[in-house]
């Protein structure tokens, strides 16, 4: 059946699925990612049982083709569950996993069981073991894809010495690897745009609960007889942050769109270019509305927001994205628009 045929009831196909998957994300995350749980992540406990929970409802899966296991969905399909781990904060890399089982499946290997990292950059090999200071979700991660010196590696946490990296609650760690622990996956494509993609998606669903937490607050929190959300500047800066949200949504939904389960080098450069530029003023603003509460420890912005500017960085920031894109527009030879319009085209 297309995926753009009509329902009875006149929906697409496609939408009907996003919808339908998005939706079952959302419910199973806000049932067992609650901020208690990131809380109890960030002291080090483990999160296992809420994988399991994650796992068994197939989103791991979601891009592996069926005939490896899989549901075989596109890429764009995978948004709707990228945007609610991103809003509940899950505790551990889902939006990667299901990335990195995509690409290995591609590559003809087998996924193997557990979550799965992107480390694109960041790790070298010394003598004989594998070393990164910052090593995305390693905390909780039970397998981390890493490319070194233009090879993939596959990192088995079990395996690692782990420490901490120094950043209050962070998830990431200092890690180091026996290099017989590690196993080589010879050459294959750079992982930089799927760590970009992922990313890009968690921090639009992040960025749109912050709104959320925002305007709720505006809504109730008065002073001067009234709701501070009715005073001006108040609603200016909303309107602004808003504004940023909905732009790193866009931008988002350009880094998953594909017909297929990988993505596009330069959407999800773009994509995540514009998520990590967002990031900063969307965090700022909700702690101006919020006030001193907002970086409480019993308030949940911070975990939000701490999550926010950790994610600009990772899997590069916006600095970074956008000399990519400046180079390859360059090389292009195209105007500006012709190129971006080029960039977005369907390639259904």
């Amino acid at each position: 059946m297309p995926t753009d045929m009509p329902t009875d009831k006149g929906e697409p196909m496609d939408t009907l699925q996003d919808t339908l998957l998005g939706d079952a994300a959302e419910r199973l995350f806000a049932q067992t990612c609650t901020p208690a749980l990131l809380r109890a992540a960030e002291q080090g406990q483990s999160v296992d049982v809420a994988w399991r929970a994650c796992e068994e409802a197939g989103f791991a899966d979601a891009l592996v083709s069926e005939a490896q296991g899989g549901a075989g969905l596109a890429l764009t399909a995978a948004l709707p569950v990228a945007l609610a781990a991103g809003r509940h904060l899950c505790p551990y890399p889902i939006a990667h996993t299901m990335l990195a089982r995509a690409w290995l499946s591609a590559a003809g290997r087998e996924p193997p069981a557990g979550s799965i990292a992107i480390a694109p950059h960041g790790l070298a090999i010394a003598g004989k073991r594998i070393a990164g200071a910052n090593v995305p979700w390693v905390r909780v991660a039970g397998q981390v894809l890493a490319q070194i010196n233009g090879q993939a590696w596959l990192l088995p946490v079990q395996a690692a010495c782990v420490e901490s990296n120094g950043v209050h609650g962070s998830l990431d760690g200092e890690a180091s690897w026996a290099l017989a622990d590690a196993h080589c996956l010879d050459d294959g494509p750079p992982l930089d745009a799927l760590a970009a993609t992922a990313y890009a998606g968690l921090m639009a669903g992040a960025m749109e609960q912050v709104l959320a937490m925002t305007l709720d607050y505006a809504n109730t929190r008065a002073q001067f007889g009234k709701p501070i959300g009715r005073f001006q500047a108040v609603q200016q800066q909303i309107s602004v942050m808003a504004e940023a949200v909905w732009a790193a949504r866009m931008a988002a939904q350009l880094a998953f769109q594909s017909s297929h389960a990988l993505p596009d080098t330069m959407r999800a450069a773009l994509g995540k270019a514009r998520t990590s530029q967002a990031a900063p003023q969307v965090a700022d603003i909700a702690h101006a509305v919020h006030g001193a509460i907002g970086v409480t420890a019993e308030f949940d912005l911070q975990l939000f927001t701490r999550r926010l500017r950790d994610w600009r960085l990772a899997g590069g920031s916006e600095s970074c994205w956008h000399a990519r894109i400046g180079k390859d527009a360059l090389a292009s030879g195209l105007g500006v628009l012709d190129y971006l319009r080029g960039i977005s085209a369907s390639d259904a």
